[in-house]
């Protein structure tokens, strides 16, 4: 696949170039790159990304940095049996648990939510930081919904984390999935509560959290291209009915003329 010219290699994370030093100079800037590609398009393009990541796979299987890109480029897409795969090959090679909660997702994208729910319960969880101990506690949340276990998604919410007026990077996310958890529940007039909360700590629009505010307030927005492109469509039908008018109007205008010129001929 093609790399973009400004794209150098150097923009990956300098732990990730240290793996690569194991490689051949040549061979590392090629999987350096297609690494680089691999996060740029992961968001915007995840086909893209993962089409990179297939290259870096080819190229550098051994490199755990290599197998986890290749794991979260496979989990945009939601392969998720592959993403598992590619995961639980870079945590043999590394032996950290950083990936323990996006494995444990991953068991619940192929069906699996007792799976989900028991990694949420190992001793892995304990070791992992803050940030990941929240993803752990999100990622159980959606078993029990899957599970159609409303109340219990709810109380497995409910944390210092959440309770907390500190704004972390996973504040609004963790806001966001206990509105929406309350809302499922019927619990409407709580869940309007946690989404307003959700807005106040989601300051770069990771969430849609405004988007669900605004509906359970029942106000509509709409699209000022759309609404443009409605009333040339409505001027456009005035047009072509003013133009039918016209048409019809001469049309009958002839047809008289016609009958005049009839009546003359048999006077």
């Amino acid at each position: 696949m093609p790399i973009p010219e400004d794209v150098t290699g150097e923009e990956i994370d300098k732990d990730v170039r240290q793996e690569l030093q194991s490689l051949p100079k040549g061979l590392a800037e090629d999987v350096a790159k297609n690494l680089v590609m691999v996060a740029r398009l992961i968001d915007e393009d995840p086909e893209g990304a993962y089409g990179y990541s297939k290259v870096a796979l080819r190229l550098a299987s051994r490199v755990a940095a290599v197998r986890e890109a290749a794991g979260f480029a496979a989990y945009a897409n939601q392969k998720y049996s592959e993403a598992l795969a590619e995961f639980r090959a870079a945590r043999r090679m590394t032996g950290h648990v950083e990936l323990w909660p996006v494995m444990a997702d991953c068991e619940r994208g192929l069906g699996r939510p007792e799976k989900a729910l028991e990694m949420a319960g190992a001793a892995e969880v304990h070791k992992l930081d803050k940030a990941g101990q929240v993803e752990m506690r999100l990622v159980a949340a959606g078993a029990r919904r899957d599970m159609g276990q409303l109340d219990a998604a709810i109380v497995t919410l409910q944390s210092p984390e959440l309770a907390s007026n500190s704004v972390q990077p996973w504040t609004a996310r963790l806001r966001y999935a206990y509105a929406d958890a309350l809302l499922a529940a019927g619990r409407d007039d709580e869940a309007r509560e946690w989404f307003a909360k959700a807005i106040e700590s989601d300051k770069d629009g990771s969430t849609d959290a405004s988007d669900r505010l605004a509906e359970l307030d029942g106000v509509e927005f709409v699209d000022a291209f759309a609404e443009d492109e409605l009333e040339g469509e409505d001027e456009a039908e005035v047009e072509v009915e003013a133009e039918d008018a016209g048409v019809t109007e001469a049309a009958q205008k002839v047809v008289e003329d016609e009958e005049v010129d009839e009546g003359d001929l048999k006077d």
